[in-house]
Parts: structure tokens; C-alpha cells; sequence
């Protein structure tokens, strides 16, 4: 017997139920599936028209970095008090421990611009000029505590994998500016120190249950931008053009007789892509870049997967329409020698950052770029493993951690939250990260609790069923 799908059998045997009634209900399926893929528009005019994502995998340490905690030179080498740990779970690389040492960071911290900001102004000098333009939030939270599900929750608001990350959000929600890029792109830049790197992978830009065109295009930094963008040898442009157009074809008639979103997709990737064969080369060639801008982002700039070369790329993306833009810096899952590996990743980020804020004011985009800077969870204030004032390492610490924001109407000078002495525990202005992503979709024009994707009969939101809401102290 041949099989024969539920699906065929409305589209096929509609004599059976009646035509007139029948193609009518076929008629409003396929409209529904093609007003899925496109944008659903903001509900309110937005701040922010665009998105740069910098995201630290592996947890900057916050002690190190942004939450200045100077009584802790008293508390050297002494244990954390169980009063203030409160039975909190640990992973396994610190729950056989028979001592939890206090480790006080190592480095210079001071008060940056005029908002005062205390941070560590050793590492972060080009940053720390820019203070008054950023948003700094010392109060982020999370449940998970190991990097798998906490990456998974800061990018798609949930632990377990297969949901829309943020940028299929923004590209769903927002659409498209130029129909020669994708509306969301990631960038994976190679950090100096490759001591201890974690494994991302495509799952963290996936599309989830929301039309594939949403899911990010990975640039690479070496080869072709984009695997399999350039024609094969021998296929010129006239006869790729002449297979995409008969492949379209084809799949225009399996669409029309099963009205399969993912159809559609495949038909609007298949031009993107033959688009994308002229505009990509030209987006990636920085040869056209004034010698100013290198100066200004640093001499990494010119070193192709560099993170100052990703963040001018990102810029230059930005620049080009594209809604979007993730790009991930590796090595910062610190469990040891923090005193070596943290020079060499703020080296790696400081100056680029300062200059991206910077670039974007000279060409009038900062205040409707967002920038996002942070991990998945912080570092804990007691030493995982051996404790020298010179070397120390740090655990997996959910319960704060520190990120920041500028522009796109993020509230610059802005400090928001504090933690304890040991910087463990928030005492004001908790934020959780559904909070913080209800916040960045207010900027981008979105009430976070209306923004959502019918799947499987129910309204799936970035923010899940958490009563999450924005944080106006955020927002200027």
C-alpha cells in the first residue's frame, strides 16, 4: 500500500470534503504560511534598529573585570562563610573541595567617567574613557550553572536546545533592510589565549520552531565568507542563475501543492545566496578601509578572525542593513590561572569595543545600534584548585554576574545592581536574564509578553512563561 500523508490527502482528495470549503481552508493555509516568514513588525516605534551581540564564552570573571569588592583583601586565603554560600549547589569541579579560599582580584580598579563607575582600569583603559556611554548591569542571574544550558538560556531564554535564539527574534520580528545580506549574522572570532575553549556550535544561532530564513548565517574568517557561496569551477554566474531558477521553479510547485513553510524558505534562500555572491566580496574586502579605522580599532584589526577584525566586520555589517549581528570571543571559562589568561583576553576586546562605540557615533549610528557585552554566568569569589596572590583560578558562578550595553537606548552612566561583599549573593536590583531579554525586545520595539510564534498550539515567546518584564532603569 503506498503511503499517503494527512497533508496529501486535504490537498489531493478535496472532492471528498467538498471543493468550495476545502479550497478555501487551502487557500488561507498557504496565506498563513507565507505571512510566517515575513516580519510582524514592532509594536511600538523602536530605539534600537539593529543589534551587535558580544558574547564572552565561558564567563568573564565579574570580581576581575566590573564588581569592586576591596574588603576582600582582608578575607585572603580564608574560607567562604557558610552564611553566605547558603547551601548553594556547586559543580563538581568545586564540591569535593575541602576549602573554599577567598581570591581577591589581583588587579588595579578605579572610577571611570563621570558616572563613577568602579572597574578594572588596568585592563580596560580604552573602555573605561567610554564609561558614560554604557549601561552597566551588575545584577544579571540565571539557574543554570554549567556552560551547555547556561548558553542556551542567555541566547534563547531557555536551557534545553531547539528554541529561536535572540537574533531569530530580532530578524522575525524586525525583517529584513537588505535583501542582498541576511537579516541576522554570526561571527566566531579566534581569541589570542586558547588555553581553555568552549564548544559552540549552530545550534546557539538556530531558528527553533521559527521559519528557517531566520536562522544566522555564519561568516567564517578564512576561505570563502560562507561555505559553497562561490560557484564551482567551470559554472559561471548565467548558468547558476539558470539552476537556481529552475530549482526554484520546482520547489514553487511542491509548495503549492503541500504549502510547506520550509519550502518557501528553501526558495528564498536559494536567491539570497545567488545575491549574496556579489555583495558578500564586497562587504569582506577591508582594503577600502581609511588607515584611521585600524588605528582606531587596534593592529589586530587587519588579522582576519581577529576579535578587533570581527568587530569591524560587525560594524561594517551593521552598516550594511543587516539586523543582527553575534559575535562570540572564547577562553574566558577561567578555572585556572586568571592572572595570566585575563591580560590577554581584555587586550583582546578593550581597545575594539572602545573604537566600535566610537566608530558608530562618528557615522550617526550609535543611537540606534545596541551593543551587548557579556557571558553566560560569572566566577565565584573562592579559588578553585591552588591560591597565590599572583595565580588563582575561579568557578562557575550563577547567582551574579556583570554585563553591559551602550547605545540604541541603553541608558549610558548607568549602574544598576549590587552584590554582597563576596560578590555572591545580589542585595539590590536583581536582574534575570528574562528581564534583561524582555528589555533588550522593549528597545527594539517589543512588548516581550505579545511577541510571539504559534508552535504546536501555543504562543512561544522568547521570554517562555516567565512574568518577565523591561527594566526602564535601563533605558534612557
Amino acid at each position: 500500500m503506498n503511503s499517503f500523508t494527512r497533508r496529501q490527502f486535504f490537498t489531493s482528495g478535496s472532492h471528498l470534503l467538498g471543493g468550495a470549503a476545502l479550497t478555501s481552508l487551502f487557500s488561507q493555509s498557504l496565506a498563513n504560511a507565507a505571512m510566517s516568514h515575513k516580519a510582524s513588525g514592532p509594536h511600538f516605534a523602536p530605539k534600537a534598529k539593529r543589534v551587535i551581540y558580544l558574547h564572552m564564552v565561558g564567563g568573564p570573571s565579574q570580581i576581575d573585570l566590573f564588581d569592586y569588592k576591596p574588603e576582600m583583601m582582608k578575607w585572603y586565603d580564608k574560607d567562604l562563610p557558610d552564611s553566605i554560600r547558603n547551601g548553594q549547589r556547586l559543580t563538581t569541579m568545586t564540591s569535593g573541595q575541602a576549602r573554599f579560599p577567598i581570591a581577591p582580584s589581583k588587579f588595579q580598579f578605579s572610577a571611570a567617567g563621570q558616572c563613577g563607575m568602579m572597574m578594572n582600569t588596568e585592563l580596560l583603559p580604552n573602555l573605561a574613557k567610554k564609561a558614560d556611554d554604557i549601561c552597566w548591569m551588575r545584577s544579571l542571574h540565571t539557574e543554570a550553572i554549567n556552560h551547555e544550558p547556561a548558553i542556551a538560556a542567555m541566547q534563547t531564554g531557555n536551557q534545553i536546545g531547539g528554541r529561536p535564539c535572540l537574533g531569530s527574534w530580532a530578524s522575525y520580528g524586525l525583517g529584513s533592510t537588505n535583501e542582498n545580506l541576511p537579516t541576522f549574522v554570526v561571527l566566531v572570532a579566534t581569541p589570542t589565549n586558547r588555553e581553555q575553549e568552549q564548544a559552540i556550535s549552530s545550534r546557539l544561532w538556530s531558528s527553533g520552531y521559527l521559519p528557517g530564513e531566520h536562522a544566522g548565517v555564519s561568516f567564517r574568517s578564512k576561505g570563502d565568507p560562507i561555505l559553497y557561496i562561490n560557484n564551482p569551477p567551470g559554472v559561471p554566474d548565467s548558468v547558476r542563475k539558470r539552476t537556481i531558477d529552475g530549482l526554484n521553479a520546482l520547489n514553487e510547485l511542491n509548495y503549492q501543492q503541500l504549502g510547506d513553510p520550509e519550502t518557501a524558505t528553501r526558495i528564498s534562500q536559494y536567491e539570497m545566496a545567488f545575491r549574496m555572491q556579489a555583495s558578500v566580496p564586497e562587504l569582506t574586502d577591508l582594503s577600502k578601509e581609511p588607515e584611521h579605522i585600524f588605528k582606531l580599532y587596534g593592529e589586530d584589526a587587519k588579522k582576519p578572525g581577529s576579535f578587533a577584525n570581527s568587530v569591524l566586520m560587525a560594524r561594517r555589517l551593521a552598516e550594511r542593513g543587516v539586523r543582527f549581528i553575534q559575535l562570540y570571543h572564547n577562553n574566558w571559562d577561567h578555572h585556572s590561572n586568571v592572572g595570566g589568561r585575563m591580560p590577554s583576553q581584555c587586550k583582546d576586546v578593550d581597545q575594539p569595543c572602545a573604537a566600535l562605540i566610537e566608530d558608530l557615533k562618528q557615522r550617526g549610528m550609535f543611537d540606534d545600534t545596541l551593543i551587548i557585552w557579556g557571558g553566560e554566568f560569572g566566577r565565584t569569589i573562592y579559588s578553585q584548585g591552588g591560591l597565590t596572590k599572583e595565580n588563582y583560578g575561579r568557578d562557575h558562578h550563577p547567582r551574579c554576574f556583570s554585563m553591559w550595553m551602550a547605545g540604541g537606548g541603553a541608558k549610558g552612566g548607568a549602574i544598576y545592581g549590587e552584590t554582597d561583599d563576596f560578590s555572591y549573593n545580589i542585595v539590590k536590583d536583581p536582574l534575570h536574564i528574562s528581564d534583561f531579554h524582555a528589555t533588550v525586545l522593549h528597545l527594539l520595539g517589543f512588548h516581550a509578553d505579545r511577541f510571539s510564534f504559534k508552535t504546536q498550539g501555543l504562543d512561544g515567546k522568547l521570554i517562555g512563561i516567565n512574568p518577565a518584564k523591561p527594566v526602564k532603569a535601563l533605558m534612557a
